[in-house]
């Protein structure tokens, strides 16, 4: 899977640089202009939350308006302010919901469904959504749980098969996994170690 674009910086053209000069910079946005007693305006206020919130990690359009909204920020002057942040390509859905599946894929190994769910929670719109996981195909998505399989096969071993089976199948169905991959991939995976056994078995001299 392809990324679009590496998530941009918390800096664009149009945007003033902060600094320790800068009124809008810091955790404290409600504090005094220049220190004349005067509170910053909202606009200053709602841009020094939006930069402080990027720098730390990308964020979704939803997820820094509802913190502005929490902040107390006018919704008037949050949509000004998201919007030139969008304009200036801070913020971008599309590529944070890209950037989101690739890591949460190849990282925790979540299926496109569960992958989905997440970003639906972060606010994404459904047509970015679907896009974004869309970039998962089957195939892969198969084989990533092949590959769960594999590493959690050894720590049941022990147990019979039938609980094996729940348990394994269990673990993909946390992760996103749809009930009927889960199965077959958990059942291929006991049938070839029992293959895998008898082989040795049979290869091994008697003791």
């Amino acid at each position: 899977m392809t990324r679009r674009s590496e998530y941009p910086r918390p800096q664009a053209e149009g945007l003033p640089e902060t600094g320790a000069d800068d009124p809008t910079c810091g955790d404290a946005p409600s504090s005094s202009r220049a220190g004349d007693g005067t509170p910053p305006r909202p606009e200053e206020q709602a841009r020094a939350i939006c930069l402080r919130l990027l720098t730390g990690s990308p964020r979704t359009r939803k997820q820094l308006a509802d913190a502005l909204a929490k902040r107390g920020i006018p919704a008037e002057v949050a949509e000004e302010v998201l919007a030139r942040f969008e304009d200036a390509g801070l913020i971008d859905d599309a590529a944070f919901a890209d950037a989101w599946v690739e890591s949460r894929h190849h990282g925790r190994g979540l299926a496109r469904r569960a992958l989905a769910r997440e970003l639906r929670t972060k606010g994404v719109d459904s047509a970015v959504i679907d896009e974004a996981v869309g970039q998962l195909d089957s195939d892969q998505e198969e084989h990533t749980a092949r590959e769960l399989v594999r590493r959690k096969l050894r720590a049941t071993r022990g147990l019979d098969r039938e609980k094996r089976l729940r348990r394994l199948a269990g673990m993909l169905a946390r992760k996103g996994y749809a009930e009927g991959l889960a199965l077959r991939v958990v059942r291929q995976a006991l049938e070839e170690e029992g293959e895998e056994a008898e082989l040795l078995d049979h290869w091994l001299p008697d003791a």
